[in-house]
């Protein structure tokens, strides 16, 4: 044995060597593979044991911006309960869906985890109400879009490296994130990464099964309810075939466990099917091909007629909207405090007036914020009237 156990190792060379090997024989032609990666803005050396995209993994996963997703709800707000998502538990189970379809698709397991575990590091404070507040107040530069700031936050605002501001990511990761942000250029022409596309499709998988199960728990909606909905009574029927009569409370588990495999498994099938005359090409001539996976057309129907239905039922529901109002309105006041006292904005975000309209700055403080961090600021605004407020 070594005398020195945590001796780092002497030539990496031959690791990362070993590494791509590895990525030859277990992934797809048509993954994006480590040794493509066309690198990143700020060239470092390369990692002894990791490729590009497990560091990509890691700085995400170790960056501050994803530790304050879990105080940031994802449809509901705190004060209806704690059972129901934070966006940090939602980013969770995509993440877990999207590497189960990137397995069995033979594709990038660590680049598609990376860009899951991004996807919603910009959202705002409150959930989609904070998004559509913000919007509102940032209307005279663009509006807001939480895809475009996650951006931001991890090339500019994540200072967590002595020679660069950001997190210094793969420029297929940030292309990622960058197709979400532009997600009406992408859909049309050139399509993107494969495994780009799989945790779009994790997603609102995720959603629209969480988004039921939450509904449920909380009382917004029951099961009978839901049962007027195709792809509902589909998942019903499967369950009832092999349990029989269940109470409420398993049929919701079990109702929420069979449409995410449901709707994973027509994902993989359809897939599949549309990879297999693709079985020799690279992944750049996937992507020249414009080759797009979905849903089949029957289950890609049923989930629009589920996603209406939660739009109007749940998104809209009465006990929601003035709870959705007052946290909406919080944004906004606070947002209108700062523009009247720009100063009081912490000294980071002062710094970049320099460079950015003061809107712009606004928002991009306000987004950053977990949900009682902006409470516990709008207090401070509202009764106190002088000095900085905190940095996040």
């Amino acid at each position: 044995m070594s005398a020195n156990r945590f001796t780092t190792f002497e030539n990496p060379a031959i690791d990362l060597r070993r590494y791509a090997d590895r990525e030859h024989l277990i992934l797809a032609p048509y993954a994006m593979h480590s040794r493509d990666s066309v690198g990143r803005h700020f060239q470092e050396p390369q990692h002894a044991y990791r490729g590009p995209f497990a560091r990509d993994r890691d700085r995400i996963l170790h960056s501050s911006a994803f530790r304050r997703l879990s105080g940031k709800m994802q449809v509901f707000t705190g004060e209806m309960g704690i059972y129901h998502r934070t966006r940090l538990t939602h980013t969770l189970e995509v993440t877990s869906i999207a590497r189960t379809i990137a397995r069995t698709l033979r594709l990038n397991e660590d680049l598609t985890e990376a860009l899951a575990l991004m996807h919603d590091i910009g959202h705002p404070p409150y959930g989609h109400c904070g998004e559509d507040a913000l919007s509102e107040c940032m209307q005279r530069v663009g509006g807001f879009s939480h895809n475009a700031f996650a951006l931001v936050i991890v090339e500019e605002l994540e200072h967590r490296y002595r020679k660069f501001n950001g997190l210094n990511l793969s420029k297929e990761t940030l292309g990622g994130q960058d197709t979400r942000a532009h997600k009406a250029e992408a859909a049309v022409g050139r399509s993107p990464l494969l495994e780009v596309q799989i945790v779009d499709l994790a997603d609102s998988i995720a959603y629209d099964a969480h988004d039921v199960d939450d509904a449920i728990q909380m009382g917004l909606l029951s099961i009978d309810e839901l049962s007027e909905l195709t792809i509902i009574r589909r998942s019903l029927d499967r369950i009832r075939e092999t349990e029989g009569h269940l109470p409420t409370t398993q049929l919701r588990q079990l109702l929420v466990h069979d449409l995410l495999d449901l709707q994973v498994s027509d994902v993989l099938q359809e897939s599949i099917e549309r990879l297999r005359p693709c079985d020799r090409f690279a992944a750049n001539e996937i992507r020249d091909a414009g080759i797009r996976l979905d849903h089949s057309e029957t289950i890609a129907r049923e989930r629009q007629q589920l996603e209406a239905f939660l739009f109007d039922a749940v998104y809209r529901h009465e006990r929601l909207i003035p709870v959705r109002e007052a946290a909406a309105d919080r944004v906004q006041t606070l947002f209108r405090i700062l523009k009247h006292e720009p100063n009081r904005l912490p000294l980071r975000f002062r710094t970049r007036l320099d460079k950015y309209p003061l809107e712009l700055v606004i928002g991009e403080y306000i987004a950053g914020m977990t949900d009682s961090f902006c409470d516990a600021q709008h207090r401070y605004a509202i009764q106190s009237g002088v000095g900085p407020m905190a940095d996040w």
